[in-house]
């Protein structure tokens, strides 16, 4: 069993320390938070004993092998390079980093230090993608991608009343591509991997963010359109085209139904546990346990921020993690 800490008290370490649970390959030992008493409340919660509000003591805990971190995007460079640095294997939630050069760098230091560095990004790892990457011959040509994720942001009410909430704060290395456009890109790279060519537009907020906007990845031969908004809803499912048929994807971070449109439309969809980070779980405990990092999940990483960096450049979304 591996012993991890978490580093973040929010409603998603939650669901990670529960999809452990279902397993049982990882065991939560530790929680960090930036007090002491809101680390104690959330570790009650979870039945553990242990809590930091210091990261240095956190580090040197020698009966901690690995920690998941999930705290704002900002923090999330800096926090994975101490754990690494520091011996510990690093499950890191999506994006990151700000910036593909911060990606680049931490997984060149998790190499220096012979640990595992891990996004999380679940979608990679559910049955039902599995199942859309097994039925893509059968499209044939490729030619066209509809791939969108747009959903109104509780906060965005916050922010319209002159609130500075996180998600809409360029500090924080938000806004709408950074978080739900996230699943479009990684959903979008794990099937076809690097484009040719980018296009993007969006709509800037006042704090320096996107609340929404729109990119076209060219593959040569066929091209994937993406939709992302945290400032209005979308309804609409996931479409990969082919000469041959089509795949209708319900919700691209959780693939929740695949449905294979030829003739005849096919429910392909395999079944999935509720809590969908289960998958990701386990393949971070598989790689450690191998002691090897998993090539294809290390250039998906990389190739994901590549690819959101330059849609930032194109958008004019500038972060103050980029002048580092």
């Amino acid at each position: 069993m591996i012993n991890f800490a978490v580093i973040g008290s929010n409603w998603i370490t939650e669901k990670f320390v529960n999809a452990t649970r279902i397993d049982n390959e990882l065991s939560l030992c530790a929680v960090y938070s930036r007090t002491l008493q809101s680390a104690q409340v959330f570790a009650d919660k979870l039945s553990v004993t242990t809590c930091y509000d210091d990261l240095n003591t956190l580090k040197q805990d020698k009966n901690i092998e690995a920690v998941y971190i999930a705290s704002p995007n900002s923090l999330h460079f800096e926090q994975s390079m101490q754990m690494l640095k520091a011996g510990k294997h690093v499950i890191c939630e999506k994006p990151l980093a700000s910036n593909a050069k911060q990606v680049e760098l931490l997984f060149k230091t998790a190499i220096e230090n012979n640990v595992i560095l891990f996004e999380a990004y679940m979608t990679a790892h559910l049955p039902n993608f599995q199942k859309i990457k097994d039925n893509l011959p059968k499209l044939g040509q490729l030619r066209k991608a509809n791939i969108h994720y747009c959903q109104y942001s509780s906060r965005y009410p916050a922010y319209l009343a002159g609130d500075n909430p996180n998600t809409f704060n360029p500090q924080f290395s938000n806004g709408s591509i950074m978080d739900i456009g996230y699943y479009c890109i990684a959903f979008t790279v794990a099937l076809f991997g690097k484009p040719k060519k980018i296009q993007a537009s969006a709509h800037l907020l006042a704090s320096g963010v996107d609340g929404c906007g729109t990119a076209i990845l060219d593959y040569g031969q066929f091209s994937v359109t993406i939709d992302h908004s945290k400032i209005s809803n979308s309804q609409l499912n996931n479409e990969i085209q082919g000469e041959n048929g089509s795949l209708l994807i319900e919700r691209v971070a959780l693939c929740e139904k695949v449905l294979l449109i030829q003739e005849n439309e096919h429910n392909i969809s395999a079944p999935q546990v509720d809590n969908s980070m289960v998958y990701e779980a386990r393949f971070f405990a598989k790689q450690i346990n191998e002691n090897k990092m998993h090539e294809e999940t290390v250039q998906r990483a990389k190739t994901t921020s590549a690819v959101i960096t330059e849609i930032r450049r194109l958008t004019g979304v500038k972060f103050p993690a980029d002048a580092e």
